[in-house]
């Protein structure tokens, strides 16, 4: 028989703790609390950019591989380390409320960087103009495409200055296609599917453009990758 190794003692202890504050009358079988351990220890992995860095119409090669290694890597990792904190805070009594509620509000927004910065670069690489279906699509919401993408706009430039993303979801309650403003990483709307999105924050525009905002949201423009739209539609 080996002997127990670290992890092994932690995956015992810290499953005990969640099933005793559970107030459980006995103990699980050790698949369920395998499976409630890997809420915890989930470690994200980069998604490589679907194109090459330089690739880009206006956007240069210098932008988009920072923005990618240091924004969307850098939420990634942050993201792994409280996964750990948590880990270890879960199974800890001592570990107050306020304190550990501060752990999930970081992994909340760090989840939403992580998932909202996927979409984004998913979403470029393509030539910027959406098929027949796709625009007919859009205008069944918004009367026509180029009302979508005039409101897509005056959401853009009404958030630059400052952070943010403007998003194109499907609402799942109205049964429609909506553009939403948000204020940062963890403001989502409910119950609405990410289709397109638009990162507002300086680090996505500021190294080519400078504050000319304006400039950076007709470059992304040019580059929308529509087939990634089409294919978070199927089944919509």
């Amino acid at each position: 028989m080996t002997e127990p190794t670290r992890r092994d003692f932690l995956h015992g202890s810290t499953a005990l703790s969640l099933l005793a504050a559970a107030g459980a009358a006995s103990v699980a079988p050790a698949a369920e609390a395998q499976a409630v351990l890997k809420a915890y220890e989930y470690q994200h992995v980069p998604m490589p950019l679907p194109y090459a860095s330089g690739s880009l119409k206006g956007l240069s090669e210098k932008l988009i591989q920072s923005h990618w290694e240091n924004n969307y890597t850098g939420a990634v990792k942050a993201l792994n380390t409280l996964r750990g904190r948590l880990l270890r805070a879960v199974g800890d009594a001592d570990t107050p409320p306020y304190v550990y509620t501060g752990l999930k509000r970081e992994q909340l927004l760090r989840t939403g960087s992580v998932a909202l910065h996927e979409i984004y670069f998913a979403g470029l690489g393509g030539d910027g103009k959406a098929g027949a279906a796709l625009r007919s699509r859009i205008a069944d919401s918004f009367g026509s495409y180029d009302a979508w993408e005039s409101e897509f706009r005056k959401i853009a430039q009404g958030v630059a200055g400052g952070s943010g993303w403007v998003m194109l979801g499907y609402n799942h309650s109205l049964k429609l296609l909506e553009n939403y403003w948000m204020a940062d990483h963890a403001t989502a709307p409910a119950n609405t599917t990410p289709l397109l999105v638009l990162d507002m924050y300086e680090h996505a525009f500021a190294m080519d453009y400078g504050a000319a905002a304006a400039r950076y949201i007709d470059a992304y423009f040019a580059n929308i990758q529509w087939d990634a739209v089409s294919r978070r539609l199927q089944g919509i």
